[in-house]
């Protein structure tokens, strides 16, 4: 792949967006690629944690790659719209943990796909905001169903209705960001973070992001009837009894996610 690189390493997969001249806008040739990437990860037993970035120092992603869409029919941009919903749909179905790491500019697709992550780590040089209004569309690729479900209803209708840029400060005081950083140490604090969910059991940390992305769908008696099936997942695993072990002989636990 060009536009896309993966970088495997201790349990976290590095997932880069290449294009940094064009400060990582989506064409389609990248949509394309990164849902590959995301379709090998989504089942490699090697990857725990998936973090998502972009290449360069200047941005996530801008979103939609706008020169090329000049040249694009009506029916190729559904073609597009279709495909990164798609994709940014497996990114946030990975049954490993996702983090995305804000390193700059974050705008439209590129806000989404920070979206669909689990967990956002900004620089505190950043800007980012759902900002396709301005641009007489709107977020389409989940941008309007995940931010209200992360900061409510009414600061999303303000934050896309006014195609408003917020910084990575103000995005972390309103919960669209789980922690604004020092763009130096943003890889350093991105990592110890990882490193504190990898310090768990593979299986039940799956499992529980499992519980609880699908409990939130369901009404509370079916939410508790998802986590009771996903708990009893964890019952016959290796790795269950290597914490019952360790906790006896006073050790940390080696899980091997079986």
């Amino acid at each position: 792949m060009e536009t896309i690189l993966v970088d495997k390493k201790d349990g976290i997969a590095w997932v880069t967006l290449n294009r940094p001249d064009a400060m990582n806008a989506f064409n389609y040739d990248m949509i394309r690629e990164l849902g590959e990437a995301v379709e090998t990860l989504r089942i490699d037993p090697d990857v725990r944690v998936v973090v998502l970035t972009g290449s360069g120092e200047r941005a996530l992603s801008v979103g939609a790659d706008l020169k090329e869409r000049k040249t694009l029919s009506d029916l190729e941009v559904k073609r597009n719209l279709n495909k990164i919903g798609e994709v940014f749909t497996a990114i946030d179905q990975m049954p490993q943990p996702t983090i995305a790491m804000i390193n700059g500019f974050a705008f439209g697709g590129g806000m989404e796909l920070a979206l669909a992550c689990d967990f956002r780590f900004a620089a505190n040089t950043a800007v980012m905001g759902l900002t396709e209004t301005g641009l007489a569309i709107i977020p389409g690729a989940g941008g309007t169903q995940r931010l209200p479900r992360l900061v409510g209803e009414a600061k999303a209708l303000e934050l896309i209705l006014t195609a408003q840029r917020l910084t990575a400060d103000d995005a972390a005081l309103c919960g669209l960001v789980t922690k604004s950083v020092e763009a130096a140490k943003l890889r350093e604090e991105t990592r110890a973070f990882a490193d504190t969910i990898l310090a768990n059991g593979p299986i039940g940390v799956q499992q529980a992001k499992f519980a609880i992305k699908q409990g939130m769908k369901a009404d509370l008696a079916t939410g508790l009837t998802i986590e009771r099936k996903a708990y009893e997942i964890t019952i016959p695993t290796e790795d269950r009894i290597e914490a019952l072990n360790a906790f006896a002989e006073k050790r940390k636990p080696q899980f091997q996610g079986k």
